[in-house]
C-alpha cells in the first residue's frame, strides 16, 4: 500500500523556512474514499457531458470542466487522497456561489450580460450607483451622470483628489465589510483630505461568474463616462482621479482606463488581487494592465493555483506588482482546521476560509492607511525562493517601494517590477528584513548538518532564540546567505549571539572529531593559519532591508571562533565606530 500523499505547509518563522508533512485527508477510511471516488466521478461525467454546466456555474463550471477532461488515474486506481482534496475545494466554490447564500443554482441565460449592455448605452442612468462620502459614519450620497445638483448636494470638491472603490463579484447582493472598512481609513487621512468614493455596480456583480465578467466592460465604461462628465462640468482632471479594485472590480478599473484613452488619462489604479479566472494570461486589452492608468500598482495574495486556475491573478499587471510572501497564500489562512471551524461556526467558517487569502490584499492596503508610520516595504526580486535567501533587499535604483496607498510612482516604464516581501499574519502586518551572510569553516569530510538558534540585540529591543535551518548542511568554501524577519523594531543592530542548537545528537560525534583532528596551525597556500576543530565562524555580515544599512560582525573572542555544540557565542561590531554604538545604548 502507498503512504498517504504528504501536504508540505510552508511558514516564514523568524526569516527563514521550515516544512511540516501531514496528510491533507487523513483519517478517512478505504470504504469512504471509494464512496467519494463514485461520487465525484459522477459529478465529473456530468460536467463533461452538459456543456451548458460550466457557463452556469461561472468558476465552479470551469474547474468542474477543467477536472473532468483531466486524465484521472488516481480515482481510476482507487487513491483518492488527490481528488478528494480537489473535490472538498469544488465543494467549497459551489457553497459559497449557491446554498451559503441562498442562491440558486439553476441555469440562468448566458445572454444576460450583453443585454444589460445593449440597453443602458442608450440610456440616460447608469447601472452602476456611484456613491460619495461627506465622512467616515456616512452610508453614502449618490452622485448622478449629467445632475450637476448632485455634486453640490454630496459635498464633492473639485480641488481635492478623488479615491474612487470599485468592490468585485458578489454572490449574495451585499457590500462586504471591507468596503466600509477602506471608507472610513481612507477619509480618516487628515494630512491628505480626498473626495472617497464608490462605484456600486452589486446590480451587475450579483450573477453567475461569467456574467458578471461580461458585465464588467460595462461598469468600466459607466465610471469613464462619470469622469469624462466632472472634466466637462467642473472641470476635474483625471489625473487626480485613484481607482482602487479589488478582485472583479480591479479589471473594471482597468476598462474605466482604456476607455477614458490616452488624452484623459486616470492618475492610478491600484488592482487588489485582481482576478484571475478568464484573466490569466489574457491580453492587456482585456485586463488591467500598466497602460489604462499613469500609475498602475497591484497587490496580488492568493495566486495558488487549483487545476491551473488561481482565485487571484498571478501574472505581473501593473507598473509595480506586490508579491507578499510570494503572493501564492497568506499566513493565517490555511485549511487546516477547516472541519473544526465549520464544526464550530457552521457553513460561514468556508466562506471566511476561502476569502482570507484573497481579502489580505484589501486589508494590506487598508493596513498602509491606518499604520502611516509602519510602512511595508518590498523589494524587488526574480522570485520568492531568491528572496527567502536575503538576495533582493536593494532600493538603488527604485528596486524597493511601499506597500499600498503610499506606493511611490517612481520612473515608469513598459516592463513591469515584481516585488516581494514578508508580513504577518495579522495587522499591523509590518516586518523588518534582514540579509545574513556567513561563511563557516568545515573540517570535517562531510556535510554539517546543524540547527542554530540566533539572539539580535538592537539599540531598542532585542529578539531572543530565531531558529535558522541551513538546507544541505554545512560545507567550507560557500557563503550562506538567508532572511531573517523581525515584528518588533530593534532599532540599529549591534550584537549578535549565536547558538548551535541540536547538541544533543553532535555532541558525541565533537567528541570524536576532537580525537583526530587536533587543535593547532597549519600552513595553507604558503601561509600560517589556525585548523579548525569541527566548525568554525569567523563573522557574520548582515544588511536591514528598511535601512539599508551594511554591517559586519565579528566573534567577540578572536582567538576561539570554534561553534561549540550548546555553547552561545558573541559576535560584536566590527568597525571603526563600535565606541559610538556603545554610548547608543547606555
Amino acid at each position: 500500500m502507498r503512504k498517504p500523499a504528504q501536504r508540505e505547509v510552508t511558514l516564514f518563522a523568524g526569516g527563514h523556512t521550515t516544512s511540516q508533512r501531514q496528510s491533507p485527508c487523513r483519517g478517512h477510511s478505504a470504504k469512504v474514499r471509494r464512496w467519494n471516488s463514485l461520487r465525484l466521478n459522477n459529478i465529473l461525467q456530468l460536467a463533461d457531458s452538459k456543456p451548458r454546466i460550466p457557463e452556469a456555474l461561472g468558476f465552479t463550471g470551469i474547474l468542474l470542466q477543467k477536472l473532468a477532461r483531466r486524465p484521472r488515474t488516481l480515482a481510476e486506481t482507487g487513491n483518492m487522497e488527490n481528488p478528494l482534496c480537489v473535490s472538498i475545494f469544488l465543494i467549497l466554490c459551489i457553497f459559497i456561489q449557491s446554498s451559503v447564500h441562498g442562491q440558486s443554482l439553476e441555469l440562468e441565460p448566458f445572454g444576460r450580460g450583453s443585454q444589460a449592455v445593449e440597453t443602458n448605452e442608450t440610456s440616460q442612468e447608469t447601472e452602476t450607483r456611484f456613491l460619495l462620502f461627506k465622512d467616515k459614519t456616512d452610508k453614502g450620497c449618490q452622485i448622478r451622470l449629467n445632475h450637476p445638483d448632485t455634486l453640490q448636494q454630496c459635498a464633492f470638491n473639485s480641488s481635492l483628489p478623488l479615491v474612487m472603490i470599485i468592490h468585485g463579484w458578489s454572490v449574495d447582493g451585499l457590500l462586504e465589510t471591507w468596503t466600509w472598512q477602506m471608507v472610513a481609513a481612507l477619509k480618516s487621512q487628515q494630512a491628505q483630505p480626498v473626495n472617497v468614493g464608490m462605484a456600486d455596480w452589486m446590480t451587475l456583480a450579483y450573477h453567475q461568474y461569467t456574467v458578471a465578467v461580461r458585465n464588467a466592460r460595462l461598469v468600466g465604461q459607466e465610471i469613464a463616462a462619470l469622469l469624462k462628465w466632472l472634466e466637462e462640468s467642473v472641470q476635474f482632471s483625471p489625473s487626480n482621479v485613484h481607482l482602487i479594485g479589488y478582485s472583479l472590480g480591479a479589471h473594471v478599473s482597468g476598462f474605466a482606463g482604456s476607455y477614458m484613452g490616452r488624452k484623459h488619462k486616470i492618475g492610478r489604479i491600484t488592482g487588489l488581487d485582481a482576478a484571475g479566472p478568464l484573466f490569466e494570461n489574457a491580453s492587456p486589452n482585456d485586463r488591467l494592465s500598466p497602460d489604462d492608468a499613469n500609475f498602475v500598482d497591484a497587490i496580488h495574495t492568493f495566486t495558488q493555483e487549483h487545476l491551473g486556475l488561481s482565485v487571484g491573478i498571478k501574472q505581473p499587471i501593473a507598473h509595480y506588482d506586490f508579491y507578499p510572501n510570494g503572493g501564492s497564500f497568506q499566513p493565517g489562512c490555511d485549511f487546516l482546521g477547516l472541519y473544526k471551524r465549520i464544526a464550530m461556526h457552521g457553513l460561514n467558517a468556508i466562506t471566511k476560509a476561502v476569502k482570507c487569502a484573497h481579502e489580505r490584499s484589501v486589508h494590506l492596503f487598508i493596513d498602509s492607511l491606518l499604520h502611516a508610520g509602519m510602512q511595508s516595504t518590498a523589494y524587488q526580486c526574480r522570485d520568492m525562493a531568491s528572496f527567502s535567501q536575503g538576495l533582493c533587499l536593494s532600493c538603488q535604483e527604485g528596486r524597493c517601494n511601499s506597500l499600498g496607498y503610499h506606493a511611490r510612482r517612481g520612473r515608469q516604464s513598459r516592463r513591469s517590477k515584481s516585488l516581494f516581501l514578508v508580513t504577518r499574519a495579522q495587522s499591523p502586518f509590518k516586518v523588518y528584513h534582514y540579509q545574513f551572510k556567513m561563511q563557516f569553516i568545515n573540517q570535517t569530510e562531510e556535510p554539517v548538518k546543524v540547527n542554530f538558534a540566533i539572539s539580535l540585540l538592537g539599540t531598542k529591543e532585542e529578539e531572543q532564540k530565531l531558529p535558522i535551518t541551513l538546507n544541505g548542511g554545512i560545507t567550507s568554501n560557500k557563503t550562506y546567505s538567508f532572511l531573517i524577519t523581525l515584528d518588533l523594531d530593534i532599532g540599529e543592530l549591534i550584537m549578535i549571539k549565536f547558538k548551535w542548537e541540536n547538541y544533543q545528537v553532535w555532541a558525541n560525534v565533537w567528541n570524536v572529531v576532537q580525537s583526530f583532528i587536533p587543535w593547532g596551525r597549519g600552513t595553507f597556500h604558503g601561509k600560517e593559519e589556525p585548523v579548525y576543530s569541527g566548525l568554525a565562524l569567523k563573522s557574520i555580515r548582515v544588511k536591514a532591508g528598511e535601512t539599508q544599512q551594511r554591517m559586519t560582525f565579528c566573534s567577540e573572542n578572536m582567538n576561539d571562533p570554534q561553534l561549540h555544540p550548546a555553547q552561545e557565542k558573541t559576535f560584536v561590531r566590527c568597525e571603526a565606530n563600535s565606541k559610538k554604538l556603545k554610548r547608543k545604548i547606555r
